[in-house]
């Protein structure tokens, strides 16, 4: 069996110094952020993080009489279109601090936290457990990771943090929205939407691609429509000959629909008409869409505090993954195909 992964082969899988892998590692300044983000994934990837300890001290039950001791830490990175401004975030941050009120458990919020000074900003031994809300960077997560506290990742998965996630159940709900497309007929698609901008979308993306596969649709897939630049997409639709455009956009969320829609309209294509569009998430009724999916994002963090509580007691059962089912929207008013 190998042995533990040593600092020198994270060093030359990633091409760098053992100075600068011992730097990010131990959390200590001396690499920029990207460099330590790279090292991170790398050092997860070769199985440094793996088997290490975790916290055997868990708090009181409140079942048993007495009352939750330390405060739950919520993370939540205003990074993006992730705030509490956000028709998406917003509602599942609202969702975890409704549910720790009714537990009666004191919460903190941190908000644009830098890898230096989040933990000087709070006192370790009083934190039981750590929410995350979205995407939070592997530094970050790697310093959480030193103390030894349990955690609970909404929305997101890092390799350097093995822990309990809860998710919206993407596969299922894109087999559902496919299904229905399929079923009404249409058998010309698109997807929309950059699968490494978050796990949720490599899932919706990953469904996609495996959908197509097992009903032996051939999907040429338009590479600008999967690109991380907002500008490629709208430039990809608007090169489009009319024989290239898809029956249906499957967008990765109402935001990437919104996109699609706004490019076909300036290229002159009403919408629906020769295409409709398919979204994630509902968040805009406004939307001509065909379909999209309503995320109970309030249930998404009240479940993540039902899990934390739930792994602060057990530390040490294996990593667990909630999902949270969604209901497939769909206006027939706005299909082409009846």
């Amino acid at each position: 069996m190998k042995g533990k992964v040593t600092v020198q082969e994270i060093a030359d899988f990633v091409g760098v110094s053992k100075f600068a892998v011992s730097r990010a590692l131990a959390g200590k300044s001396g690499v920029s952020e990207k460099t330590r983000d790279t090292i991170l994934q790398a050092a997860a990837e070769l199985g440094y993080f793996k088997n290490r300890p975790k916290r055997v001290t868990p708090a009181p039950a409140p079942e048993g009489g007495g009352s939750w001791k330390g405060n739950i830490l919520v993370l939540f990175p205003n990074i993006r279109f992730q705030n509490r401004d956000s028709l998406y975030w917003g509602p599942i941050f609202d969702g975890v601090s409704a549910r720790l009120n009714e537990k009666g458990i004191d919460i903190i919020t941190l908000t644009e936290p830098s890898t230096e000074d989040i933990f000087s900003l709070i006192n370790p031994d009083a934190v039981s457990g750590v929410i995350t809300v979205g995407t939070v960077s592997s530094s970050i997560l790697t310093e959480i990771d030193r103390l030894k506290i349990p955690v609970v990742m909404i929305d997101h998965m890092d390799p350097v943090l093995k822990c309990d996630t809860v998710f919206t159940d993407n596969f299922m709900s894109i087999n559902e929205i496919m299904n229905y497309l399929l079923n009404k007929g249409y058998r010309d698609f698109q997807f929309v939407g950059y699968p490494g901008y978050a796990p949720s979308f490599r899932e919706r993306w990953t469904a996609y691609r495996a959908f197509l596969e097992e009903k032996g649709i051939e999907g040429n897939q338009a590479e600008g429509l999967i690109s991380p630049a907002r500008e490629e997409l709208a430039q990809t639709i608007m090169d489009m000959k009319p024989r290239e455009l898809p029956e249906v956009f499957l967008c990765a969320n109402d935001i990437m629909a919104s996109f699609t829609i706004e490019a076909l309209t300036a290229k002159g294509i009403k919408v629906p008409g020769r295409c409709v569009v398919t979204g994630f998430d509902n968040l805009n009724e406004e939307l001509p869409l065909l379909a999209t999916a309503e995320v109970n994002k309030e249930q998404l963090g009240m479940r993540a505090v039902d899990q934390i509580l739930w792994r602060i007691q057990n530390p040490h059962h294996a990593n667990e993954r909630k999902m949270v089912s969604t209901e497939i929207i769909v206006h027939e008013e706005n299909g082409m195909k009846h």
